[in-house]
């Protein structure tokens, strides 16, 4: 079927140009998945997906045009193609001059996993959560994998394949005692197949629910944190949270280009500490939101947003690019052929800076040391936050002493980042699932341990 698509393309890319455009492009995705979660020592959902379709897409002075089909018939494309030539005007159309191809190169392939190995996976977790500790009450695991194929034909005269192979292990633990339950949680995947969880150096499967067993027991003597501002030490364990959702979306372009974020404006100018980098990152191997090329057709690369706190960059697809006058720094992504794509990150992390983490809590007579972020909110237009503590600790004369539950961090993205006074040389990674305009993306995020001035820390009175 895709060489089919790759033949028909000029055909329909000339009769979507034939009453004017300034881009058009076909994209075709072939998308093949597995899910499995396992609970109460068994097996309780598991589901095996395939989906295949085209979008075709029309950019007309600076309008988007889209539609979508699963039927992949010559006549179901042309009706496509027809819904969206409806303006007068004369477009140009190249096509094939330009070939380019990537695959994620595995040992293990999803499609070619016996399921037999996968279910050990779910049992190994299970047996070491609950071999943990004895106030280890319920364990669920959850394991997904994907296969993505998609091929992009533009009126660019450019020609893109590239195939996507991802999996990814969710682990959580629920503790309880005397009538208190406290769940914790870890999770592992990436740009990988199975051997993701066959390597050497460490035993991943191991590592997060052993992880997650150690959240849920350390959550049944944690204590709410007093509330007020407070310096916080965040560590590498944490992954990206902060920068991702407080930093990172307000650097995307359909959103800063339009005056919606709160670094609009400000290229150039000096926007964190001079200890801050921050990088969005397409290329680096088997990291979650890496791949060959954007769903755009446009090389992965590696964007420098943040440089010693100065604003260099936004992030771009296409369509904004075009609209300021800039190159698409390979951030389109779509969730499927259904959807149209939008500016998306990659991987966005802080650049380890060159302080020993080890000493960071030294000077501090009270503050919080946060090992794990949960979920939260943010205002782009403003940069304020809120984020949840998964694990973290007080700070009381220089040591960690008791753990905490129920923490949040209040703060605004920018304020926090030039308050940053110091920058761990350790770098840590986190995956993610990130939502925006009602699509998904897999993601990772990153940063060294970093201590910051000054937080409000969310808790009690």
């Amino acid at each position: 079927m895709k060489n089919f698509i790759r033949e028909i393309s000029p055909y329909l890319l000339t009769k979507l140009m034939s009453e004017g455009g300034d881009y058009g492009e076909i994209f075709y995705e072939k998308h093949f998945s597995t899910f499995l979660n396992f609970e109460d020592n068994r097996i309780q959902k598991g589901s095996e997906g395939f989906d295949k379709g085209v979008g075709i897409r029309l950019i007309k002075n600076g309008k988007t045009y889209y539609g979508y089909t699963s039927d992949l018939s010559k006549n179901s494309l042309e009706e496509v193609v027809r819904s969206l030539v409806k303006i007068d005007g004369e477009g140009k159309t190249k096509v094939g001059l330009r070939y380019m191809t990537g695959y994620t190169k595995v040992i293990l392939d999803p499609e070619d996993y016996f399921p037999e190995r996968k279910k050990e996976i779910l049992l190994k977790a299970n047996d070491i959560v609950r071999s943990y500790d004895s106030r280890i009450k319920q364990a669920g695991i959850t394991l997904k994998d994907s296969k993505r194929e998609i091929l992009i034909i533009n009126t660019e005269g450019e020609i893109v394949e590239d195939t996507q192979i991802r999996v990814a292990l969710y682990v959580e633990a629920i503790a309880e005692e005397n009538g208190y339950m406290y769940r914790g949680y870890e999770s592992a995947g990436g740009l990988s197949g199975y051997e993701f969880f066959e390597r050497d150096d460490i035993d991943i499967i191991d590592y997060i629910s052993s992880k997650a067993a150690h959240r849920a027991v350390l959550g049944l003597n944690a204590k709410h944190p007093p509330a007020g501002s407070m310096p916080v030490v965040i560590s590498s364990e944490a992954g990206g949270t902060m920068i991702h959702e407080a930093v990172g979306h307000g650097l995307e372009a359909d959103l800063a280009e339009k005056g919606l974020s709160v670094y609009a404006g400000k290229i150039g100018e000096k926007v964190a500490s001079e200890l801050i980098t921050v990088i969005d990152d397409g290329t680096i191997p088997a990291k979650m939101g890496s791949y060959n090329f954007d769903d755009e057709g446009v090389p992965a690369q590696k964007t420098v947003l943040i440089e010693n706190g100065y604003l260099k960059s936004f992030l771009y697809d296409r369509l904004t690019a075009m609209q300021t006058g800039k190159s698409s720094t390979g951030n389109g992504r779509r969730d499927t052929y259904r959807n149209i794509p939008i500016v998306r990150m990659r991987n966005t992390y802080i650049a380890p800076g060159k302080d020993n983490p080890h000493d960071f809590i030294k000077d501090i007579k009270k503050g919080l040391y946060v090992v794990k972020m949960g979920g939260g909110q943010v205002n782009t237009v403003n940069g304020d936050f809120m984020f949840e503590v998964i694990e973290g600790y007080m700070i009381e004369k220089g040591e960690i002493t008791y753990p905490v539950k129920g923490a949040s961090l209040l703060g605004n993205g920018p304020q926090a980042m030039r308050d940053v006074e110091a920058v761990g040389y350790d770098l840590g990674w986190a995956i993610g699932t990130c939502g925006k305009s009602g699509q998904a993306a897999p993601v990772g995020d990153g940063q060294p341990t970093i201590k910051i001035k000054s937080l409000v820390v969310g808790g009690t009175v």
